[in-house]
């Protein structure tokens, strides 16, 4: 059973990670518009600029937990690729537990209270002229912690399970050539 929430987990990131693709190429986009438009005509206005930014954020913080599930995030190899696929997995339960889950609860608690909340609760716009509500951007702050405390719980049912032999999980890792 929670190899099927974890699997949910993992769908549900999954599709994040696809929003998150489609945000990068619409800040592109919106980038390279308010560009044209600046430089080529003349015309500006803050809230593609905004926007631009927004697109982007929200991107990183819904990609993030997409990352972790593809196991794509940063590791220092002092140790990690020198040892065994078993260490690999109590290594990785380490982290999870004492340094990814704590921070992701954290951020995701402090971002709902202190910037989220506030911020909805007088439907705060940019102080720019033409600027766009930052109520929605606030929120996908505290979302996206959720959502990568959910995958790093996700990730830690998988280890706990690849230990007791009921999974497969691959944590191969290549050391990069020197």
């Amino acid at each position: 059973m929670l190899l099927a929430i974890s699997h949910a987990v993992d769908t549900a990131n999954a599709w994040l990670g696809r929003i998150a693709n489609v945000l990068i190429l619409l800040a592109c986009v919106v980038s390279a518009g308010n560009a044209l438009l600046r430089y080529g005509f003349d015309l500006s206005n803050n809230w593609p600029l905004e926007l631009q930014w927004y697109l982007f954020g929200a991107a990183v913080m819904l990609g993030a937990s997409h990352t972790l599930h593809q196991n794509g995030h940063v590791r220092v190899d002092l140790i990690y690729g020198h040892v065994s696929e078993r260490a690999r997995l109590w290594i990785d339960i380490f982290g999870l537990v004492f340094f990814l889950l704590p921070a992701c609860a954290l951020f995701a608690w402090l971002s709902w209270e202190t910037l989220f909340l506030p911020s909805w609760a007088i439907l705060e716009h940019s102080s720019n002229p033409g600027g766009l509500p930052r109520y929605p951007i606030k929120f996908i702050l505290p979302f996206g912690f959720f959502m990568l405390m959910l995958q790093g719980l996700s990730e830690l049912l998988k280890r706990f399970a690849a230990l007791h032999g009921d999974l497969q999980l691959d944590t191969h890792y290549e050391r990069p050539e020197q």
